[in-house]
């Protein structure tokens, strides 16, 4: 299994625009071959914010590396960065594996 921590940070006040997008998306990823979870999360309240106001990350799983590097490869996710690019002051993705 494949895990991906994608850390997003918006320009100011832009993260409920680019999250309206991306809940657009899910139904299509959710879709895909191998996805077994993408979900976008922000800081809990009532404890320490790590990210702050204009940042989510999404915690996604993988079946296999192939099935992560045919998402990235989708048309759906080239349809959402053209929408969201504009709107995004950083990206950060982080592919990760289960330690043994």
């Amino acid at each position: 299994m494949i895990h991906v921590l994608a850390v997003i940070t918006a320009k100011p006040g832009m993260r409920a625009t680019i999250l309206e997008h991306f809940r657009a998306n899910m139904p299509a990823v959710h879709a895909e071959k191998g996805c077994i979870e993408y979900v976008p999360v922000v800081d809990a309240e009532g404890f320490p914010a790590l990210y702050g106001p204009d940042t989510f990350v999404v915690v996604e799983k993988w079946a296999t590396a192939e099935d992560l590097k045919a998402h990235a490869a989708s048309a759906h996710m080239a349809a959402y960065a053209a929408k969201t690019r504009e709107h995004v002051a950083d990206r950060r993705i982080h592919v990760l594996s289960p330690a043994v």
